[in-house]
């Protein structure tokens, strides 16, 4: 009998030593699973080849946070994007190593998942190809994605950390753009006055209330969908960054037609990620509303919203001031980390 049993064990461990590795790696890194709110668009379509996990996000996150990414160890992802101001820098534009200025506004970084394109320019589809962009950039992080990895190879807490998201201790530049991503996934925003309010949790004050009718009539045809973007590129008239890098969704496609062309930003913490525009023309959300009001920029394609309107969004003061009270009930205190 006692043998009939030990049979049965060592068949049992022979069995559990057999299976897949990667059965193993779904038992002990599970995905996560996003919470996604109600009404808003479909995933980006390549989530679902890069599913966030347990110990995926837990090494993006990691990463994010890690200055050895740059040439002289100062600047991490996270330098440029900070939590507290919608994972922006407050910097007209962004700052890198050596306090070299880059070529545009830095970009908040939420609700990524439900994103079809990324940067100003739209220039990357899929958010595992974007880390490296920073990484290789002169006034940015000036490195290489080799020479990171030879930064931290040695480090246990990383090899600790690849092995229990991958399978194994192995770091690979895919595995560190795909953990990266897999945390920038989770950055969704969807809890602000206006959610609550949306879930009947809240009331608008009268002056929200107005300044969400204004939004209706005269912004919500290109900030739409519960992102507050309807993602995509329009030249709106904007003073011109004259430097000779610049050309806006042009840079991508080659068209004329795209000539400093931008993707729309979303509103969402807009409160918190001042200054505005694609290499911060403005200080304040007030003197953006000031400007739609006194008239833009004329060019070839400017956007149809301002050409069949004399380039302007004439507003009054008191919708100006209404609606800057509307965008600021769009603070997510929460995702913000107060």
């Amino acid at each position: 009998m006692k043998k009939l049993i030990c049979s049965l064990l060592l068949l049992l461990l022979f069995a559990s030593c057999s299976t897949d590795d990667s059965d193993m790696i779904f038992i002990d890194n599970p995905e996560i699973s996003l919470n996604i709110p109600s009404g808003f668009p479909e995933l980006n379509a390549f989530v679902s080849q890069n599913k966030p996990t347990k110990y995926g996000v837990e090494l993006g996150e990691k990463l994010f946070y890690e200055k050895r990414f740059s040439a002289d160890n100062t600047i991490s992802c996270s330098t440029c994007h900070i939590q507290a101001n919608a994972f922006t820098d407050n910097n007209a534009q962004a700052i890198g190593i050596e306090g070299r200025i880059g070529l545009r506004n830095t970009p908040s970084l939420q609700n990524l998942v439900f994103m079809k394109f990324y940067n100003w320019d739209g220039s990357k589809l899929q958010l595992e190809t974007q880390p490296l962009v920073p990484i290789i950039t002169h006034e940015e992080m000036d490195s290489s994605i080799l020479e990171v990895i030879g930064k931290i190879k040695d480090d246990p807490t990383y090899r600790d950390l690849f092995k229990k998201a991958f399978g194994d201790e192995n770091i690979t530049p895919e595995r560190i753009f795909k953990s990266i991503a897999q945390f920038e996934y989770t950055l969704i925003s969807a809890n602000s006055k206006y959610d609550k309010v949306k879930r009947n949790e809240d009331f608008f004050t009268g002056s929200e209330l107005q300044g969400y009718q204004t939004f209706q009539q005269k912004c919500a045809s290109c900030h739409g969908t519960e992102l507050f973007t309807d993602q995509t590129f329009r030249n709106i008239g904007f003073p011109v960054n004259t430097n000779t890098n610049e050309a806006g969704r042009g840079r991508v496609t080659g068209n004329s037609s795209d000539y400093m062309s931008f993707r729309v930003p979303t509103l969402r913490n807009i409160a918190y990620t001042a200054p505005y525009g694609s290499f911060g023309q403005f200080s304040t959300l007030k003197s953006v509303l000031d400007y739609f009001d006194n008239g833009v920029l004329d060019a070839e394609n400017l956007d149809s919203t301002f050409k069949s309107n004399s380039r302007r969004i004439p507003l009054t003061e008191e919708e100006k001031t209404n609606l800057i009270a509307f965008m600021k009930t769009l603070s997510d205190n929460h995702f913000l980390g107060n």
